[in-house]
């Protein structure tokens, strides 16, 4: 007699679930008292004590790691995205940051989101890491479901590309001297160094006289 065929499993390379002996169980085969405090999530990676600045460049990831605490109702997905300084909100991971609900990390390749999203590409600045499940950020305190965390901070940066000597060129320098060249040529300026210089050749002069008395 042959076997029922069992469906493929879809591989989570970038999203890491949460071990077998921490399981969490699904809200149709639990009843949720509503005295149980809320899901929370507590970010493990990075750490929180300081904000991590990671650069924008080839082979470049960042690797979001958390825990969860009092979750009874796995949720149906999580989302994950980057709220930057500018305003701009960018899903965080390889698919689209939607991941499996029960994941406990994603990694995020900065460099290979840059060359997918030309027009709309990560900028240096600060970043919100937000973490929802399938309610949304907005959803309220919710006995036993998952509570939306955007506690995290992080930064990105990037360097200037090498430009040669010859081919530099200040700016600033150039506004400076043309100012310096205006004030040179105000008639205050010119009166100034005529009287002082009438004034040295006077005291020159008196001074030549008096030794030789």
């Amino acid at each position: 007699m042959s076997q029922p065929a069992q469906s493929p499993q879809s591989p989570q390379a970038s999203a890491t679930p949460a071990p077998s002996g921490t399981a969490v169980a699904s809200s149709s085969s639990l009843s949720i008292p509503q005295s149980a405090p809320a899901g929370l999530i507590t970010i493990t990676q990075p750490p929180q004590t300081a904000t991590s600045y990671y650069k924008i460049a080839p082979g470049n990831t960042i690797t979001f790691g958390w825990n969860f605490t009092a979750l009874l109702s796995t949720p149906a997905h999580l989302t994950v995205s980057a709220i930057g300084d500018n305003g701009n909100t960018y899903p965080v991971g390889p698919t689209d940051g939607i991941i499996p609900g029960d994941a406990l990390s994603v990694t995020w390749d900065l460099w290979s989101y840059q060359q997918a999203n030309p027009t709309q590409p990560l900028s240096p600045t600060g970043y919100q890491l937000n973490i929802w499940d399938e309610r949304g950020p907005g959803a309220p305190l919710t006995p036993g479901k998952l509570h939306a965390n955007n506690q995290l901070r992080f930064a990105l940066y990037t360097t200037r590309d090498y430009t040669p000597l010859a081919s530099w060129n200040c700016g600033g320098c150039t506004n400076n001297n043309a100012a310096l060249s205006t004030y040179t040529r105000n008639p205050a300026f010119v009166s100034f160094i005529a009287t002082f210089v009438i004034m040295f050749l006077s005291g020159y002069a008196l001074l030549r006289h008096a030794f030789r008395r």
